[in-house]
């Protein structure tokens, strides 16, 4: 028996410490498989199904390697709870003497430069802020790590978090007075001692992989990396590996360098006029663009009459702030500060404007109401990570519950430079014959008619009223979304109906589902962060409906760009790009329903094109295997039935 047989046992340390423990083949499969090649300093990319216990899978090996290992998730959330929850517990039932550090990026450390300017400015973005200042005073007395989550009274979103952090621009490095007692420092310090090392893939790709911020230390120390969530890796990667220019960041750069000539006392006669004329220039190059919100390409920019002018006007200002920078930076560190930062804004802008868009690269923008951001952005994201992959020899281990189209990673492995890299699955141990319905109403118009959200509402209201409530409405779109809020609330009054409707927007993710699982009967409407990352189990989640397969809009400079990318190689980009991202994402959206083996629930997906158009079959065939149904009183039947087998 090998030690892995051992540990997941019936006899084995999990059983004996763990309360309603029971073996599962595939999770003991999936481990085995870790370990080897771990040990082999080998590469895996592995899916496991919903339940299949993959984080103790990988955890398991991962503590028992003996060498150095960084364990990357996609979100904070489950960051944490590997750190406070899953490895505490590991490693005392495993009796292994690991070192584990946990790192987060900048903004999530309270900064002690910045919190003393502003109790020296008194000046608050809020009256409750300054309230809270007294409660963040204190905290920074008593705490050790300088996390701004252990502070539990304030939300990590309030305005006044931005304003004791600090940022990539404004951080003053060794130039800070309180270089030695800096919470970040101390974190990165932890991290290069410990044997484990917890992150979070914005970090892993921002301080770690592109040796951003100082933490690039980590990665050529470590034997083994474990990417959990991993399809998400490539729009993080992307992000990264790009560049980026925001009005935001002008205007932010703009008050910086005034603060940073009164707290030095130099005079500003000729400093301030250059800051006024840079930041009408940011708001004038706002105000060029007629879109309120969305996405336009480099193309559609030029077209804007007096988008190129505004532009132009804009670097002109920028560099003439530059250059007086320049003079006055050996007067005060804090001016040398800006002026590094100012100097990198000129870079950008330059390099946006310098060429078109091209077959490595798009140029786009992001159009915000009241700012607009100038992205470049990689195409080719495979041949930029896979120099990382192959720079010295050690195991990347990539997971999640969605990376293949039925088995197939041929896009994930492309998208990421991972064409050798062999792709294994391990199906989720749920009975989803018995547990779940999947269920294609009849008679529904087609996605891209202009009734195609009324006719998913009204598909869908005897089916929540069978299910008594208790159900996710995931829609691709938040226009889609504000119209089936409007015409359900309509009709639960109607009708009166007293489910609670909740709707992404009207307060956080973390709030809306609480009460989603307190009320125990809700009907919860959202968009993408609702799709993957949420585990509400037992009878409170019954029902999820999905409006339609969710294809990204094609309109989307950077999608537009790749699919002709691909086309010019002689590829079908629906069929190697389109299809198998949609197929992933409906995946998480599908997953929300079963969770454990006592769930029972139905999915609803409103789209004809599962049944009407070639791919369809691929895409349901991708999905978990549950009981296929047409048939509306075959679902209300499934509701009737009890709710436990």
């Amino acid at each position: 028996m090998s030690d892995l047989q051992a540990v997941f046992s019936l006899e084995g340390p999990l059983a004996k410490a763990l309360a309603g423990y029971r073996v599962r083949r595939e999770q003991l499969e999936l481990a085995q498989a870790i370990q080897q090649a771990i040990g082999n300093a080998r590469s895996l990319i592995a899916e496991a199904g919903t339940g299949t216990g993959k984080t103790f899978a990988y955890l398991i090996p991962a503590l028992l390697s003996g060498g150095k290992v960084i364990l990357s998730t996609g979100t904070k959330t489950l960051q944490d709870q590997l750190f406070l929850r899953d490895i505490p517990v590991l490693r005392r039932i495993l009796n292994v003497p690991v070192t584990v550090a946990l790192l987060k990026g900048r903004s999530n450390y309270l900064c002690h430069h910045h919190l003393q300017q502003l109790q020296l400015e008194g000046r608050f973005p809020d009256r409750e802020s300054a309230h809270q200042l007294t409660l963040i005073q204190a905290f920074a007395q008593s705490t050790h790590s300088g996390d701004i989550s252990e502070l539990g009274q304030i939300s990590e979103q309030a305005l006044i978090w931005s304003r004791v952090t600090s940022t990539r621009d404004n951080c003053l490095g060794t130039l800070c007075a309180f270089h030695e007692q800096c919470f970040l420092l101390a974190a990165r310090r932890k991290a290069l001692q410990a044997d484990v090392v917890v992150v979070n893939h914005h970090l892993f790709f921002a301080d770690v992989l592109l040796q951003d911020e100082g933490a690039g230390e980590l990665l050529p120390q470590c034997q083994t990396v474990i990417l959990d969530e991993a399809h998400q890796i490539p729009e993080t990667a992307r992000l990264f590996f790009g560049q980026n220019l925001s009005t935001t960041q002008l205007l932010d750069v703009a008050r910086d360098t005034l603060k940073a000539y009164v707290e030095a006392v130099l005079e500003r006669d000729v400093i301030g006029p250059l800051l006024t004329a840079m930041e009408k220039a940011a708001r004038d190059l706002r105000l060029s663009v007629s879109l309120r919100e969305g996405r336009l390409s480099q193309a559609q920019l030029q077209q804007q009459p007096r988008f190129a002018p505004a532009l132009e006007h804009l670097a002109l200002t920028l560099d003439a702030l530059y250059e007086q920078l320049q003079q006055d930076e050996v007067r005060s560190d804090a001016v040398k500060a800006v002026a590094l930062r100012v100097q990198n804004l000129c870079y950008t802008l330059r390099h946006w404007q310098g060429s078109p868009s091209g077959p490595q690269q798009v140029r786009w923008a992001e159009c915000y109401l009241q700012s607009l951001q100038l992205n470049i952005t990689p195409l080719d994201l495979g041949q930029l990570l896979q120099s990382q992959w192959n720079k010295r020899e050690r195991s990347w281990i990539f997971l999640s519950a969605t990376l293949s189209m039925k088995g197939d990673f041929s896009h994930f492995q492309q998208e990421m430079g991972l064409e050798q890299v062999p792709g294994c699955c391990w199906e989720s141990p749920f009975d989803y014959a018995q547990q779940g319905l999947f269920y294609i109403p009849e008679a529904l118009a087609l996605p891209n008619t202009a009734n195609f959200t009324e006719s998913v509402v009204q598909a869908a209201l005897p089916v929540l009223q069978a299910s008594r409530g208790r159900a996710f409405m995931l829609f691709t779109s938040h226009r889609a979304l504000k119209e089936a809020h409007a015409l359900l609330r309509a009709h639960f009054l109607e009708q009166h109906w007293e489910y609670p409707l909740l709707v992404q927007g009207e307060t956080s993710r973390t709030e809306l589902l609480q009460r989603f699982r307190q009320a125990g009967n809700a009907v919860l409407l959202g968009t993408g962060s609702f799709w993957e990352g949420v585990d509400i189990r037992g009878e409170a989640l019954s029902l999820v409906i999905i409006d339609k397969i969710p294809f990204a809009a094609p309109e989307d400079p950077v999608l537009a760009a790749r699919l002709e990318s691909l086309e010019q190689q002689g590829k079908n980009p629906f069929m190697v790009h389109q299809l198998p991202r949609a197929v992933i994402t409906l995946k998480q959206g599908a997953g929300r329903l079963i969770r454990d083996e006592q769930d029972r629930g139905v999915l609803m997906i409103c789209d004809r094109r599962l049944l009407d158009k070639p791919y369809g079959r691929r895409i349901w065939m991708s999905l978990p295997p549950m009981r296929r149904t047409r048939s509306l009183q075959e679902v209300v039947t499934f509701f009737q039935q009890p709710d436990t087998q």
